[in-house]
């Protein structure tokens, strides 16, 4: 323990989208300050913030210090967020009233779970403390379903989401071959294809290899993630590709689809679209992206004086964040992000983020056998400047052509979700 620590409260915050191991990751910081810095006598109260920093600026805070073992244990496998959550991104104004809060209650050690946005939160509050000359150690654990937050291999909440989607998809392929047409789902990813290409999962992967036909796959057969552009009439002659030979076609799509000039497909299809308060067109609270591409699919596939194919489209949204199966290893690794997030503190580090690292490929869950390796991971401290307010986007290895993902994404996600079920096929 380093020598330098100043004694007070600390803080733990969830901000953003909730997931469905959120809740692990609070519950390790808990653990890790339990352990650690209150064990010492360094820290004497250990605050949660209700609805994140909103509610910590109006002094909405609940007690952590002694809640029982067995309450955090029932807390870590409940989905969403349970201190409440905000999508709130602060201003210099509000960091300065989250700053003055801080003092308040003689908080000197603030842990904020959650994504970009919440780093960068993160990152402001931590300057303004060491330019105010006010000693308070800031941490980011990070979080989100997109996958999308530089330096890490991949973020607590996305292998359930993931898991969810694959299996959803599995589901819902088996759906379309008993009664066919065409059906498209639209998942989470408003700029990273992560959640969307975890569709892919729901294929048999005895058959997934790069010079196997597409016709010959399971579906989803046709996958659109938001880092390759979306054309309306390649789209239409993708599915009718597909939708000719076999009378059926599944398609999953990502809600951030864009044009080559990266407009998004759903601002320019969706008619008096609402937006949130960013100005970005609402994508994941409404099945309007979907609507709108199975009416261009009748229009453009109905041939001249006969019927349109059965469409059918279906938007994800909220319930893939939440799902209440999530994945063994993301239950592990964000209980261990919130442990690690609460070491960095007890060795003096003054701020930083928390990285997942992976040290293991896990090859063996792509070769369904005891061969390869298998999947491990470790954590590391990384600037908070490296990540807040910054987006990662799939890797070009990950995709394959405009419509598809590659072997290397699936040996890159399947070890995340965990053993998926295998169904018959008659």
């Amino acid at each position: 323990m380093n020598k330098d620590l100043v004694r007070g409260n600390a803080i733990i915050g969830q901000s953003g989208g909730p997931t469905a191991v959120i809740n692990q990751s609070l519950v390790g910081v808990i653990e890790g300050l339990r352990l650690g810095l209150h064990a010492a006598g360094i820290v004497d109260k250990i605050y949660g913030m209700r609805h994140g920093v909103k509610g910590l600026t109006k002094g909405d805070l609940i007690d952590l210090t002694t809640m029982h073992q067995d309450k955090l244990d029932l807390l870590a496998l409940t989905p969403s967020a349970g201190l409440g959550s905000t999508r709130d991104k602060p201003d210099d104004a509000y960091c300065d009233r989250i700053l003055e809060a801080c003092k308040k209650h003689n908080v000197r050690y603030f842990f904020y779970i959650g994504g970009n946005d919440s780093s960068d939160t993160c990152r402001i509050v931590s300057e303004k403390a060491k330019a105010s000359k006010y000693d308070m150690r800031c941490f980011h654990v990070p979080k989100t379903v997109d996958n999308d937050l530089m330096e890490n291999d991949h973020t607590p909440g996305f292998p359930s989401a993931a898991r969810f989607v694959a299996m959803a998809c599995m589901a819902d392929f088996l759906d379309n071959i008993s009664l066919p047409g065409i059906k498209i789902n639209v998942v989470m990813g408003r700029h990273a294809g992560f959640l969307t290409a975890a569709s892919a999962l729901a294929r048999r992967r005895d058959r997934e290899f790069d010079d196997v036909p597409m016709e010959s796959s399971d579906g989803p057969q046709l996958i659109y993630c938001p880092e390759v552009a979306f054309d309306t009439e390649q789209f239409a002659a993708d599915v009718e590709a597909i939708y000719s030979k076999k009378g059926r076609c599944h398609i999953v799509v990502s809600e951030g689809i864009q044009d080559k000039n990266h407009v998004p497909i759903g601002a320019k299809l969706i008619k008096n679209a609402q937006v949130d308060s960013h100005g970005n067109v609402q994508l994941s609270g409404s099945g309007a992206l979907g609507d709108q591409l199975g009416d261009l699919l009748k229009e453009k596939l109905t041939p001249a004086g006969g019927k349109p194919p059965r469409v059918r489209a279906d938007t994800f949204g909220y319930i893939q964040r939440c799902w209440p199966d999530a994945s063994v290893i993301d239950r592990m690794e964000a209980r261990r992000s919130g442990r690690f997030a609460a070491q960095l503190a007890l060795h003096g580090e003054q701020d930083g983020s928390v990285a997942i690292v992976r040290t293991h490929s896990g090859s063996s869950a792509w070769l369904g056998s005891t061969q390869g390796e298998a999947y491990a991971s470790d954590y590391k401290r990384v600037e908070l400047s490296a990540i807040a307010a910054k987006t990662r986007h799939m890797p070009a290895e990950f995709l394959k052509g405009h419509n598809n993902v590659s072997r290397a994404f699936i040996e890159y996600c399947l070890p995340l979700v965990g053993e998926l079920p295998g169904f018959a096929r008659l």
